[in-house]
């Protein structure tokens, strides 16, 4: 892609980069209020049965993944025009999805700066080593790769880590602003579980509130995975890294049916989130549709996506993601070719 290229395609897209504050208001209406509707029904339909409460349990959590990203394009400041209104409803919508503002904020402005850059891994990404750190890494280092990249492990423990853990502490390093939403979020959130376990008791909000968010936390590190991890993604050294190559290459367009468009806030739309995170979920598709250099990037479907389960480790000589297996097969084929070469 060429520096004119580049030019071209950030022009074509900065229509689409101003909020509208009707569309805003309107979102945040038809998600949180529904939210905490289902949320209510789903403890009232547990005197009945838990196999019923199940059902708005489940289009709860499809919610509260959408409220994330209300916040996710908060901390954008592409969701409001004005930036304290940004900084008010994302604080808001962080402790509804046990996210501080400030500290998400910059770990996520770290990860559109350094995505797909080898030399720049470590913060608001996925783990991921390619196949040479892996090979000459020792046993330890190896088999905690593994942990962590298992399936139950990354969608089933990940929520609880992240969610519940991770995002209670403060990094090091960050300002006193920082910090102090990290407090006040952590706070809110306390006081919130007070009310509502004294209201409907800890037994009913455990039920209710711990199926929300194991679901809807593994429906967000499936979406954070998924759109980043796919065969021919784009990873490259500092050197070589360019920023405009590793939005639309190595991000996916996600086509999903549209109620489950819907429910995850158009994310689907990663290529253009990460091209210009300025443009406000809601404007997503539309800015996909209107720019045609956009339409020719790596497209992955619910039933194709699940081949992304598979990936484990980046392999830099062929520039794309293998299984451990496949590692393996690499090592035999390099042994063979070397034996031959001897001979």
């Amino acid at each position: 892609m060429t520096l004119q290229n580049t030019k071209t395609l950030r022009k074509q897209v900065a229509p689409f980069e101003k909020s509208t504050t009707k569309e805003s208001v309107w979102q945040l209406i038809n998600t949180v209020v529904p939210f905490i509707t289902l949320w209510y029904l789903a403890y009232i339909s547990l005197s009945v049965s838990y196999w019923l409460a199940l059902v708005p349990i489940v289009l709860a959590a499809g919610f509260l993944t959408r409220i994330f990203i209300i916040f996710h394009d908060c901390t954008h400041h592409s969701f409001l025009r004005n930036r304290r209104a940004n900084r008010i409803v994302g604080t808001a919508m962080g402790v509804l999805t046990l996210f501080p503002f400030d500290k998400w904020g910059h770990e996520h402005s770290v990860h559109h700066a350094t995505s797909g850059n080898l030399d720049k891994r470590g913060t608001g990404d996925i783990w991921t080593l390619t196949v040479e750190e892996y090979v000459t890494a020792p046993l330890k280092l190896r088999l905690a790769y593994r942990f962590y990249r298992n399936p139950f492990v990354m969608f089933g423990l990940g929520p609880i880590y992240v969610f519940a853990l991770k995002n209670r502490f403060n990094r090091k390093g960050a300002r006193k602003k920082e910090r102090m939403n990290t407090y006040l979020t952590n706070v809110l959130i306390v006081a919130l579980i007070v009310v509502l376990c004294m209201a409907i008791g800890w037994q009913s909000f455990l039920l209710v509130q711990g199926s929300i968010f194991l679901l809807s936390g593994s429906i967000g590190i499936w979406l954070f995975y998924v759109q980043h991890t796919f065969e021919d993604s784009y990873f490259e050294e500092d050197k070589d890294w360019e920023y405009v190559k590793a939005a639309v290459e190595g991000s996916s367009f996600y086509k999903l049916p549209k109620i489950i468009q819907f429910l995850t806030g158009n994310i689907g739309f990663h290529h253009v989130h990460h091209l210009s995170p300025r443009v406000p979920n809601y404007k997503l598709e539309e800015a996909h549709k209107n720019t045609p250099p956009l339409q020719n990037v790596p497209t992955i479907s619910l039933a194709t996506s699940l081949k992304s389960l598979r990936f484990r480790l980046w392999d830099e000589e062929n520039k794309n993601f293998v299984s451990f297996k496949d590692v393996k097969a690499l090592a035999k084929n390099k042994i063979s070719v070397q034996v031959k070469t001897e001979l």
